[in-house]
C-alpha cells in the first residue's frame, strides 16, 4: 500500500483493478475486513481500499474522533486520487461514515451501499449503548488489548485469532495493535453521531442496504430504520450470514452488489 498525503498525516491506500470506481470505506477494529471483497471486485471495478487514521500504517489519530471527520478524510483521499464520482460502500461502523459522506459530499457519492449499518438511533439503540458502556468500562479496567480480546472472544469464540487469520493473514495481531483507535476514537464517534430522519432526506443517490439473516438482536430493527430513513433504498438479506457478512460471505455479497452497481454506471 502507498501512503497518500492528507491534512496533518497520510492514509495507506491501494487502488486495485479498473472500471467504475468504488471506495470500500474501512470499518472499525479490523483494518482489512473489506479486503476479501476488494479482491473479488477488482476484476470489474477500480477499487479503492485504504486504512483510516489510527489503523495499520496510516497516520495516528487522537481523540476525539467523529464520523464527519472520517467522511471528510475519505473525500480528501478520493480527490487526491483524482476521483470525482464514486460508488461508496461501508460496513457496520463505516456504513455510518458512508451515509455521512452522501450527505456532506453529494456530488461525489454516486451510489451508496450500506452493509449491516450500526443500530444507533434505531430500536436497539439503548441496548447497544449499554453494551458499549460495558466494553469501555472493561477497557478502563484492563486496558485496550485485553478488552478487545474479551470482546472478540464473546463475539467469535476462543479461536477468534485463527478465524481472522484464516481469512486475512496477520489480522489478529493488527486488531490488537489498533485496539485503542477502536475503543478510544471509533466507539465514542459512533455514539456521538448526530444523524436523524431529517438528515437522511439529503441522501439523494441510489442506496442498497444489505443485512445478514443471522446478525443477532442488536441489529434486528436496523432494516426498519433504514426503510424509514431511506424509503427509496433497495433491500437485500444474505442467508446464513451474521453481522460480519462482508468478512465471512464476500461471494454472496458480491452477487448482490454487482447487479446494483451495474444498474447505476458511473460512466
Amino acid at each position: 500500500m502507498a501512503r497518500v498525503a492528507m491534512d496533518a498525516g497520510d492514509l495507506e491506500t491501494v487502488v486495485l483493478g479498473s472500471g467504475d470506481p468504488i471506495v470500500l470505506v474501512p470499518t472499525a477494529l479490523m483494518a482489512d475486513e473489506l479486503l476479501p471483497l476488494a479482491e473479488r471486485l477488482r476484476s470489474r471495478f477500480r477499487v479503492v481500499h485504504y486504512h483510516r487514521r489510527g489503523y495499520a500504517g496510516s497516520s495516528p489519530v487522537t481523540p476525539p474522533g467523529s464520523i464527519a471527520q472520517d467522511a471528510a478524510d475519505c473525500a480528501r483521499l478520493l480527490a487526491a486520487l483524482g476521483i470525482e464520482r464514486v460508488n461508496v460502500l461501508g460496513a457496520s461502523y463505516s456504513a455510518a461514515l458512508a451515509l455521512q459522506m452522501a450527505v456532506d459530499h453529494p456530488d461525489l457519492v454516486h451510489t451508496l451501499t450500506l452493509v449491516e449499518p450500526p443500530p444507533v438511533h434505531g430500536p436497539g439503540d439503548a441496548t447497544f449503548r449499554a453494551a458499549n458502556a460495558d466494553l469501555l468500562g472493561d477497557r478502563q479496567a484492563r486496558g485496550a488489548e485485553a478488552a478487545v480480546d474479551g470482546f472478540l472472544t464473546r463475539m467469535m469464540g476462543h479461536d477468534w485469532r485463527g478465524r481472522l487469520d484464516g481469512i486475512v493473514p496477520g489480522s489478529s495481531t493488527q486488531v490488537l495493535r489498533d485496539s485503542r483507535t477502536f475503543l478510544d476514537v471509533d466507539i465514542p464517534a459512533l455514539l456521538g453521531w448526530p444523524f436523524d430522519a431529517s438528515t437522511a432526506t439529503r441522501v439523494r443517490c441510489p442506496v442498497l442496504h444489505i443485512a445478514g439473516s443471522d446478525h443477532g438482536p442488536f441489529f434486528d430493527g436496523v432494516g426498519d430504520l433504514i426503510r424509514a430513513w431511506l424509503p427509496h433504498a433497495d433491500q437485500a438479506v444474505i442467508a446464513g450470514a451474521g453481522h460480519d457478512v462482508a468478512l465471512t460471505h464476500p461471494d454472496a455479497l458480491l452477487e448482490v452488489l454487482v447487479p446494483f452497481l451495474a444498474g447505476h454506471p458511473v460512466s
